[in-house]
């Protein structure tokens, strides 16, 4: 509630205020009320004939009812030239403010697109920049609701500046408080910069628009004919750029999956994330992996109908669902507790690695790290894409980052590996050689360097090609090369692999492992900070 929804709250002065001071209270409610109306019902009505939301029907929308506090309302920027002497709306085209989001405390900032298209000039830079540092100083998570056009051309080097501001304390902010951008709108230039410093980048299909330079540069420059939907509309960044975590059909659904990812994030990074109350039994034997994962290593299955099946139900929430789709990552609960899950997903390229799976995965990784979130890893990964594009465009170098990711990673961490894992990919995957606490299998599982076909073919290549009949040689030596090496219980006799176990108890024995980790403390050495893989 806001200053002046206090004194409206309040009623009129008593009988003993005097008259002045009841002339200086109508006015100002008189400034407040019109400046939360915005500039003009034209304006309003543009807004809502381009299918988007007012900035306060969105604060209302994020935030539980009543409890957002807006401060600088009265905010006017003090430019002039250009006939910006003659505009100066109350605001200056943003909205900030705090309020409780399920009860706990959110700092936000949303543009207000009636107002300058939600251009950023310096004072109204100046208000986020404010917010900003009140988020970090509180402790608590920063929603950014973006729907501005880029700099305020009028203000020249001023509004650029006021980027800058905005850029520094975003990475200030990294992985000390929760950062979440939501796109609800044509974003260019340096408001698109912002967003991709943050944590979480929700956007709008046909509303949200993201690009460095809009259709009409492009054109200019290329010759190029393209949409501003073609360009860097919802779709575009969810399958294509992975700028994008979490694509929405509507403002309601999305302002609704900030909320939901809300509850699942700790405060800020000193914090573990909130513990929810759950109908779901922690001992709940699961025999429907037992049907849903098929035992023939080559067959594809739906890994994201695994991780339903383990974590507590419809806990489930995943991020980037549409890019990178042969890894997949997901926020869920596990006995009530918040697990980050890094899954290889059978059903897209087989689950191998590739650069874009690997950056998605690291970055996750990296996320759950910072805001205390254990990690459980499901692998099924045959290894890492081969060809000339992957190499040429750098899996090693991308295939690294996730390498790092985990090795750096200092929550509890707990690898299940269900069939294949070969090669570095298996290494990759958090396994108890690069720090994994805990390293479950299925009696499924097979761990070797390759795939028997291969390592028989390369081990026995003399023996196969002197041979009388080199294909009989060749499956009886594939065989043996499995009975001897890559049998289920191979890693476990060297202690690689710390159990293996019935697939129906995996949800109950995760359960069990996150709690005895959860006071987990990791020694890390003295260091200004990594350098991780480009």
């Amino acid at each position: 509630m806001s200053v002046d929804d206090h004194q409206a709250a309040a009623g009129p002065p008593g009988p003993a205020a005097s008259s002045e001071m009841w002339s200086a209270v109508t006015e100002l409610r008189t400034i407040k009320e019109a400046a939360a109306r915005g500039p003009s019902t034209r304006a309003t009505a543009q807004q809502r004939g381009k299918g988007k939301l007012t900035v306060h029907e969105r604060l209302e929308l994020l935030f539980d009812a009543g409890t957002f506090h807006e401060i600088e309302r009265l905010r006017r920027h003090r430019a002039t030239g250009f006939g910006l002497e003659d505009r100066r709306p109350h605001t200056d085209g943003v909205v900030t403010g705090w309020g409780e989001v399920l009860g706990r405390k959110v700092f936000a900032y949303a543009h207000d697109f009636r107002i300058f298209g939600g251009a950023l000039g310096e004072s109204h830079a100046e208000k986020i920049h404010k917010i900003m540092d009140m988020a970090e100083s509180a402790g608590a998570p920063l929603v950014c609701l973006n729907d501005g056009a880029g700099a305020r051309i009028q203000e020249g080097v001023s509004a650029l500046a006021g980027y800058g501001g905005i850029f520094r304390r975003n990475v200030r902010s990294s992985g000390v408080i929760p950062q979440i951008s939501v796109m609800l709108g044509p974003c260019a230039g340096g408001a698109a910069y912002s967003p991709a410093l943050t944590d979480f980048v929700f956007m709008v299909r046909d509303i949200s628009q993201v690009y460095i330079t809009g259709p009409d540069v492009v054109r200019a420059v290329t010759g190029e004919e393209i949409t501003h939907e073609e360009l860097g509309g919802a779709d575009v960044h969810a399958r294509s750029s992975g700028v994008a975590t979490v694509v929405c059909a509507d403002e309601a659904e999305c302002l609704g999956k900030v909320r939901l990812l809300l509850s699942m994030l700790p405060s800020n990074n000193r914090e573990l994330p909130p513990v929810a109350e759950t109908d779901d039994p922690p001992d709940r034997r699961v025999e429907a992996l037992l049907d849903l994962v098929p035992a023939k290593l080559g067959k594809p299955y739906d890994m994201r109908a695994v991780i339903r099946e383990i974590v507590d139900a419809g806990t489930m929430f995943e991020l980037h669902a549409k890019w990178a789709t042969n890894i997949v990552c997901a926020l869920a609960r596990l006995g009530g507790r918040v697990v980050g899950i890094v899954a290889s997903q059978p059903a897209a390229k087989a689950g191998v690695i590739d650069i874009h799976a690997s950056d998605k995965a690291a970055r996750f990784v990296q996320t759950c790290d910072a805001f205390n979130i254990p990690l459980v890893s499901l692998v099924d990964v045959p290894g890492f894409m081969p060809g000339r594009r992957q190499e040429h465009d750098g899996i090693i170098r991308h295939g690294a980052k996730l390498l790092y990711a985990y090795c750096d990673a200092t929550v509890p961490r707990i690898q299940v590996i269900l069939r294949k894992a070969y090669g570095g990919a298996y290494i990759v995957m958090d396994s108890r050689s690069i720090g994994a606490d805990l390293s479950l299998a299925w009696p499924t599982n097979e761990i070797a360097v390759m795939g028997a076909e291969a390592a028989a073919g390369v081990v026995f290549r003399r023996e196969i090609a002197a041979a009388e009949d080199p294909e009989a040689a060749r499956t009886r030596l594939i065989k043996q090369y499995r009975q001897e090496l890559m049998h289920p219980y191979h890693a476990a006799e060297r202690g690689l692999v710390d159990d293996v176990i019935d697939p129906a108890d995996t949800r109950s024995i995760l359960v069990d492992a996150l709690a005895t980790l959860v006071g987990k403390q990791a020694a890390r050495p003295s260091r200004k900070h990594g350098n991780p893989p480009m």
